[in-house]
């Protein structure tokens, strides 16, 4: 089930959703700009390694660019592909819109990173002594999920869902398409072997967070469980 774009009109203009979508394609450009080597250090040197960020281990000191607990912000900038960049930032245009409709454009850039920061420490904790790079912006994306469950579950969500070889669109509700999502998540952490691969607890961590976060971050007279308003 992949969202392709949701009914649910905005009164202001997303700024920050925008500024994180150019800068998270800016970073993938540079990215893409090394040659494997250097991208594998980039991704040590950038990324959030559980041991390292508890002190359990240590970089060599070529790749110990910033501190362990700048790794927290600088990792939610890479991404470990194109197809990697380019679902999240989907995600992110579609639900992050209307979730920085909700609370505005500081409030929502500082719930952003809350998100991220939660969703980091849900991946270390369940793993705290793996060397294993963690990047993406996928926790910190997965607490707008939250929000925006929170906030409008009977919007209409175009989706693309595959029935063997035909790919068919249907517009769901919101709560159908994000609790799906949320149960993938739940299911994948579940039957996942813990080593390298998906950060399913980073997702699950931002997610709730999101949920928690939503009725402190949204504007006086933002309303959760708003009914359907889509444009069309």
């Amino acid at each position: 089930m992949i969202p392709l774009h949701d009914d649910n009109p905005t009164e202001i203009y997303p700024v920050v959703t925008v500024a994180i979508i150019v800068a998270a394609v800016l970073v993938f450009l540079w990215e893409a700009s090394l040659g494997p080597e250097r991208i594998e250090a980039a991704v040590y040197s950038l990324g959030v390694i559980p041991a390292v960020l508890l002190d359990r281990a240590q970089l060599p000191p070529e790749l110990a660019l910033v501190p362990p607990g700048a790794t927290i912000l600088t990792s939610m900038f890479l991404h470990g592909g194109f197809m990697h960049l380019a679902g999240n930032m989907l995600y992110l245009w579609i639900f992050g819109n209307n979730v920085e409709d909700a609370m505005g454009h500081v409030r929502f850039a500082v719930f952003y990173l809350v998100c991220g920061i939660v969703a980091v420490f849900g991946q270390v904790i369940q793993n705290p002594g793996s060397e294993v790079p963690m990047i993406g912006a996928s926790g910190a994306i997965s607490g707008i999920l939250g929000a925006y469950l929170l906030l409008y579950p009977h919007a209409r969500v175009l989706v693309l869902i595959p029935i063997g070889f035909v790919m068919q669109t249907v517009r769901l509700p919101a709560g159908w398409v994000l609790g799906f999502w949320f149960v993938a998540q739940l299911v994948s952490s579940a039957v996942s072997s813990g080593e390298a691969g998906v950060a399913w607890f980073a997702h699950i961590g931002g997610f709730i967070a999101g949920m928690v976060l939503i009725p402190i971050f949204k504007r006086r007279g933002t309303r959760l469980f708003q009914p359907s308003r889509f444009s069309r």
